[in-house]
């Protein structure tokens, strides 16, 4: 899933090693250098020694730099990797199998869960090859003074190095998958009351909605509680082995040395060499707990990436950051392993009377709704085409959402038929369909960023001149000109920086950046005064002229400006309404 490099892997723990090398080489040459030198030898004779300590305690420092820095930089690599391919699969896969989800959830799969499978690498897999490097190494320094306490150190350090994570394994992942879903409902509901204070506030249910917070919370302290008895134990089943391995080695080394057969100052190095030895083991009980997150984590997100339809291969950097940056589905379907042929516009023919223009989506006895749900628009005949247009009025909930949903190639019609570009929507990939179509929604997200970095959302290349121009287009002129630091001005958090108004016609100047020939948004003038929604709904239809705009609203106000509205009764059928007509109260609605 993190598509890591192996020789990277290989890297870290060669320095992992290297850093614990230094930690029981450091041990070893001490204890040889105390004992030798109660022997009070010549000075010239632990020279070699002293310099060798003060080595191994600078290199310790250095390799354990230098092994955190290769570690992350391999787990962030992946990270970015599987994030890159996630957010791919994603946009290209089916849009109902995740609307349902909590934002929240989503929230909690796509940054917590990443980030938990790729901790897999820094605190999981390296460690357990380093403790086996490390360990096999030690047993043979031992080994060179006394065989017999290099056995008991070898099967103290297979204890501590195989039954402590068993035993964390064994009862974490009870406790720590429970907590995959704990944390996924505190993210949820905090994601709820920072989004809809307001509503719940006027709602009188926030109080409510805290408290589910706090219980969540509870619930989760709990988990974690019990996922650390168990690695309280394996922690002093590891002392335990430790000290079993110290007393080992005095029982044997003792009579050696009474014998004559084991020097003094070896008794001191395979008596304190263990000491050392087992820091490597001691890491694999909180290595086998972050497995068992790990892998929690990882069925989340291959969960979350199934009910998008898509299933996540190796793929390289290269191609996923490039479907990433391009937004094309071309290259993000063979990032995540599905071949695709590029669908080549027709461009020509007719569709019910009408000649197809390039850069047009036609839609022919339409009716569109959420797939296994019945449709919630019925029999729509509609053009838009570049330098058209077209505003769809309807109640809030009839279904003009969904139109738009449909019209963009993201959800399949549920009779009828839609071309976008002169292909069949069912035919056509959602990246080939970006190419025609932008679409922006009621709530589309502003990011807690610049107001350029917002803008470049739509088209990762857009310069400061062609942001300043489309702000100024969007009618964003005057706030420009007003912020503090120009386009590097940060937003906060879904804008919340800016009013109802301008927030919106910064949506609308991203869409203007996009380079589809076509937009469709969704209803722009939404929670805005009278004054403010007509003004915006006017500027929408006439900075659209130049490619073609497709707008949803409640409102039958402000749209002498379009060439066609289509109006969908209570009853979810269509009609045709001349745009003059929407001017006066007593307008009728035409079949």
């Amino acid at each position: 899933m993190l598509d890591v490099d192996a020789r990277r892997v290989v890297i870290s723990v060669l320095w992992g090693s290297l850093a614990l090398g230094s930690a029981v080489g450091l041990a070893a040459v001490s204890a040889w250098l105390i004992a030798r030198a109660s022997q009070m030898p010549a000075v010239l004779d632990l020279s070699v020694a002293v310099v060798t300590v003060r080595a191994l305690g600078i290199s310790r420092g250095v390799m354990r730099y230098l092994e955190r820095l290769s570690t992350h930089d391999v787990a962030l690599r992946g990270v970015v990797n599987l994030r890159e391919r996630v957010y791919a699969t994603l946009a290209d896969g089916r849009p109902d199998a995740v609307a349902g989800l909590r934002r929240g959830d989503v929230l909690a799969r796509v940054g917590s869960d990443v980030d938990a499978v790729g901790d897999v690498v820094v605190r999981a897999l390296v460690p357990a090859l380093v403790a086996i490097v490390v360990s096999t190494g030690s047993v043979l320094l031992v080994a060179a003074f006394s065989p017999a306490s290099a056995a008991v150190l070898a099967v103290a350090l297979a204890i501590a190095g195989l039954a402590s994570p068993q035993l964390a394994t064994r009862a974490a992942r009870r406790a720590e998958l429970g907590t995959i879903d704990a944390r996924a409902d505190v993210a949820a509901s905090t994601m709820t009351i920072l989004d809809g204070a307001a509503e719940l506030t006027v709602s009188g249910r926030l109080a409510s909605a805290v408290e589910t917070l706090r219980r969540a919370e509870a619930r989760l302290a709990a988990m974690l509680d019990d996922a650390a008895r168990p690695a309280a134990w394996a922690q002093g089943l590891g002392t335990l082995t430790t000290g079993l391995a110290v007393v080992g080695a005095l029982l044997i080394g003792i009579p050696a040395t009474t014998a004559g057969t084991l020097a003094p100052v070896e008794l001191a190095v395979i008596v304190l060499t263990p000491l050392a030895a087992f820091e490597a083991t001691n890491a694999l009980p909180a290595a086998a707990v972050q497995l068992v997150r790990s892998g929690g984590a990882a069925v989340r997100i291959m969960d979350l990436l199934d009910r998008a339809g898509s299933a996540v291969v190796p793929a390289s950097a290269a191609d996923v950051g490039h479907a990433a940056d391009v937004g094309h589905a071309a290259e993000v379907g063979h990032a995540v392993g599905e071949e695709t042929e590029p669908v080549e516009p027709s461009g020509c023919g007719t569709r019910a009377g009408h000649a197809l223009v390039p850069g047009s989506v036609v839609a022919t006895g339409l009716s569109c709704g959420w797939p296994g749900r019945p449709p919630v628009v019925e029999g729509l005949d509609l053009v838009l085409e570049p330098g058209r247009a077209v505003v769809v009025v309807g109640p809030s909930g009839i279904g003009k959402s969904t139109l738009l949903l449909t019209l963009a190639g993201l959800i399949p019609p549920v009779a009828g038929t839609v071309l976008i570009d002169g292909v069949d929507s069912g035919d056509l990939p959602h990246g080939d369909a970006a190419r025609t179509v932008t679409l922006t929604a009621e709530d589309a997200h502003v990011f807690d960023t610049s107001v350029l970095e917002n803008l470049r959302v739509a088209r990762g290349d857009v310069t400061p001149h062609e942001a300043r121009a489309a702000l100024r287009q969007a009618g964003l002129g005057d706030l420009l000109a007003g912020l503090p630091e120009g386009l590097e001005t940060r937003l906060g958090a879904d804008a919340t920086a800016l009013s109802g108004g301008e927030r919106r016609r910064l949506l609308l100047a991203r869409a203007l950046l996009a380079p589809a020939p076509l937009m469709l948004l969704d209803e722009p003038g939404e929670h805005l005064d009278t004054d403010t929604a007509d003004a915006l709904l006017r500027d929408v239809l006439a900075v659209g002229r130049d490619r073609g705009v497709l707008v949803v609203t409640h409102r039958l106000a402000a749209l002498e400006g379009a060439d066609e509205v289509l109006v969908l009764g209570d009853e979810a059928t269509v009609g045709t309404l001349s745009p003059r007509a929407g001017r006066s109260a007593g307008s009728t609605l035409v079949s």
